[in-house]
């Protein structure tokens, strides 16, 4: 088994990202967006995969302008396997190769345990997890013949602890499974991919201003940063799990939560 090993280079150089072509599941918005702004900040060509935004077309023009880089929008479903697998054949195509896949995309709801109906828990393993899987196992059978790949899951923190006062049993058991599934990937697949994780905390997207402000009071006395994370914040952690600056690591599990995870 061998990981593969890039050469000693001056350590801007290491983070460079050009010429290499990155796919971003969830890239229209929240985290996803600014991940495949910060790809493209380094130089890499990116495919933004969506399912509903009505924007990711402009979006991905204004990313290509702004970076001198292509960009372009692929509408798909992770949670459908034959789907995924075709839009990144696709992209690989279309661009002539695929390097890095982002596999970010993920829902959240919040139901008591005993009150959830089999269809929302369905929904959240399904798209959380299922839809992960897909997207990694579609990456890989591009990696695999190619010989190398880059794979990164987007977590969470509920992945290792149970988040309060809110009420997500099916949200955090899926990413728990997911950052279980990047470790057995990253045994199985490092002669020619590296897999990794990142596990933000509580972050300033759409899908946590919808929450009661009690709720977030109650987040703030727990985070000891005293603040929310903007998602560009992120973008660098991904930069350096996609670029040779990261090469021994694979396996791994990126908390970025401003301490929250450690009282």
């Amino acid at each position: 088994m061998v990981l593969s090993k890039p050469d000693n280079k001056h350590v801007l150089k290491a983070f460079d990202l050009s010429g290499k072509v990155a796919a971003v599941t969830g890239g229209a918005r929240g985290i996803g967006l600014e991940v495949a702004r910060g790809l493209a900040e380094a130089g890499a060509h990116v495919a933004i995969i969506y399912s509903t935004s009505k924007d990711a077309p402009t979006t991905a023009a204004e990313i290509a302008k702004t970076n001198n880089v292509r960009c372009q929008a692929y509408q798909s479903e992770v949670k459908d396997s034959k789907m995924i697998e075709d839009t990144l054949q696709e992209i690989a195509k279309d661009f002539g190769k695929l390097d890095i896949v982002v596999a970010n995309a993920g829902i959240a709801s919040h139901y008591p345990a005993e009150e959830y109906t089999n269809e929302q828990w369905k929904e959240i393993i399904q798209v959380n997890l299922d839809g992960a899987f897909y997207t990694a196992q579609a990456a890989a059978r591009i990696f695999k013949p190619q010989g190398h790949g880059n794979l990164i899951f987007t977590a969470s923190v509920s992945a290792i602890l149970v988040n309060v006062p809110q009420k997500q049993a099916a949200y955090n058991a899926s990413k728990a499974g997911l950052v279980q599934l990047a470790r057995c990937l990253a045994v199985e697949w490092v002669d020619f991919c590296r897999v990794n994780c990142v596990s933000p905390g509580f972050i300033a997207t759409d899908m946590l201003s919808v929450h009661p402000e009690e709720w977030r009071k109650q987040w703030f006395s727990m985070i000891p940063a005293q603040r929310l994370c903007d998602p560009y914040e992120l973008k660098g952690a991904y930069v350096f799990l996609a670029s040779d600056a990261s090469s021994y690591m694979t396996g791994a599990n990126m908390v970025i939560d401003g301490a929250y995870t450690l009282p």
